[in-house]
């Protein structure tokens, strides 16, 4: 079993009862046990202001899946959950999901990059990562208290 970092969010549809409804699905993904999930966090959306804000919080899981296996089941879990994918990119969506750490692998696949591209620049994932994990050190050798440090707790509201 590895531990693994998802990062939950959504801001179509009840984005707090899609994010509940994802974490039960999470929790019955085969060989994973979810581990900790952060409080949930408003976040002004990224990509067009013309959205609505989102709702957003990380989960640790445990699994035995291979990293593009649990690919494969959260992207069935963001269809189960109505998403569309579109060509604009951070548009407003049901469910998103995504693979933000996976144990201490590295990973630059056509289809996954772990850590998560981006993850220094996003307090939407960071703060609710801290909450789960303070003193993470990731596989690349970063410390999450330092990406915290270049990283302020702005456009987020703890729920």
């Amino acid at each position: 079993m590895e531990r693994v970092y998802l990062g939950l969010g959504s801001n179509l549809s009840e984005p707090l009862g899609q994010l509940r409804a994802a974490l039960a699905a999470l929790a019955a993904l085969p060989h994973s046990q979810l581990a900790a999930v952060s409080s949930f966090y408003s976040s002004d959306p990224m990509g067009p202001a013309d959205q609505p804000h989102y709702i957003n919080a990380v989960a640790a899981l445990d699994t035995a899946l291979e990293p593009l296996d649990l690919l494969d089941a959260l992207q069935t879990i963001e269809q189960q959950q109505g998403r569309t994918r579109h060509a604009e990119r951070w548009g407003p969506r049901t469910l998103d999901l995504d693979i933000l750490l996976f144990g201490e692998r590295l990973l630059n696949e056509p289809r996954l990059q772990v850590p998560h591209y981006d993850l220094q620049a996003r307090p939407f994932v960071l703060y609710p990562l801290a909450q789960i994990a303070p003193g993470l050190h990731l596989a690349d050798g970063r410390k999450l208290d330092d990406l915290l440090q270049t990283c302020p707790f702005q456009g987020l509201e703890l729920l």
